[in-house]
C-alpha cells in the first residue's frame, strides 16, 4: 500500500499536469537561488505580464495621476515583453507552453482590485506591483544566470534592466504628493 501512494504521489508529482515545478511554486527556487525550469519560467513570465497589464487597465481607470502614469508604461513594457516570449516560443526556439489565463492568485487579486476604489484601489495596486516586480527581477535573475535555454536565457538578461526600473518606480508610487488626483 506504501509503495502504491508513494508511485502515485512520484507520477502525480512528474506529470505535465502540475505544469510547475514544486519549488518554483513554494517559493524554494527563489530563496536558493535556483534558475527555473524553462517551463516554469516561461509560464510565470507569461503570467506575470497578463497580470501586469489587466491589472494596469483597471488603474487606468481607478487610479491617480500617478498611478495612471505608471498603469501606461506597464501596459507598453509588459505587452512588447509579452510579444517578444511568444515570438520565441512560436519559432520553436523555446521549448513550452504558454498559459491563456492567469492561475488563481494572480486572478483574486484582479478580482480584488475589480472591487476596490479610491484609497483601496491605490493601497492594493501599489503593494501587487512592488511584489510582482520583485517576483519578476529575482525570477528573470535566476533564469538569466542559471536558465538552460541560451536564447531565452539571453532575452532574461536584456529584459532585466527594465524590470528592474519598473520595481524602483514601484516602490515610488504613492510616496510624493501627487497633484490632480482623479477618483
Amino acid at each position: 500500500m506504501k509503495r502504491t501512494i508513494i508511485a502515485l504521489a512520484c507520477i502525480f508529482f512528474a506529470s505535465p499536469a502540475l505544469a510547475q515545478s514544486l519549488g518554483e511554486k513554494t517559493g524554494v527556487n527563489s530563496a536558493l537561488g535556483v534558475a527555473p525550469t524553462t517551463a516554469d519560467f516561461v509560464k510565470q513570465v507569461a503570467i506575470s505580464d497578463m497580470f501586469e497589464i489587466e491589472s494596469s487597465k483597471l488603474a487606468e481607470q481607478k487610479g491617480n495621476a500617478e498611478e495612471k502614469t505608471f498603469a501606461k508604461q506597464m501596459i507598453t513594457d509588459h505587452t512588447k515583453t509579452s510579444s517578444e516570449l511568444k515570438g520565441l516560443v512560436g519559432n520553436g526556439k523555446v521549448q513550452a507552453t504558454l498559459p491563456t489565463a492567469l492561475d488563481s492568485s494572480h486572478q483574486s487579486k484582479l478580482d480584488k482590485l475589480k472591487s476596490a476604489n479610491g484609497k483601496d484601489f491605490s493601497s492594493d495596486y501599489n503593494s501587487y506591483q512592488v511584489s510582482a516586480h520583485e517576483d519578476a527581477v529575482s525570477l528573470f535573475e535566476r533564469y538569466a544566470k542559471g536558465g538552460d535555454n541560451a536564447q531565452l536565457k539571453d532575452w532574461a538578461g536584456k529584459t532585466l534592466p527594465a524590470l528592474k526600473h519598473h520595481l524602483d518606480m514601484a516602490k515610488n508610487l504613492g510616496k510624493a504628493p501627487s497633484v490632480g488626483q482623479s477618483r
